[in-house]
């Protein structure tokens, strides 16, 4: 038992598409294949730097450390409205 039959495999593409729709489907799969990488790269203790690491002798010269920009102020935001007074009740003569 399992997906080794096409047409089961049709038919799970089929009812994926009726749930979640042919906009959100490659947005699902992205994050799945992302977090399948994830977790096999935390599994072996891997990671992406020790791959493309370079040898002392071939690392480029550091480069001179850069100051990040000045803060932008920010417009303050309007006081909140407070809610309404509830009515006073109305009587009936």
């Amino acid at each position: 038992m399992g997906l080794d039959n096409p047409l089961h495999i049709a038919f799970l593409v089929v009812i994926l598409l009726l749930i979640f729709g042919a906009k959100r489907l490659p947005e699902i799969g992205r994050s799945l294949g992302s977090g399948m990488r994830e977790f096999k790269s935390s599994v072996t203790g891997e990671s992406n730097s020790q791959h493309t690491a370079l040898p002392a002798a071939q690392q480029p010269p550091a480069q001179a450390p850069v100051a990040p920009p000045a803060p932008v102020a920010q417009p303050a935001a309007p006081p909140a409205a407070a809610p309404p007074a509830p009515a006073p009740p109305v009587e009936h003569q």
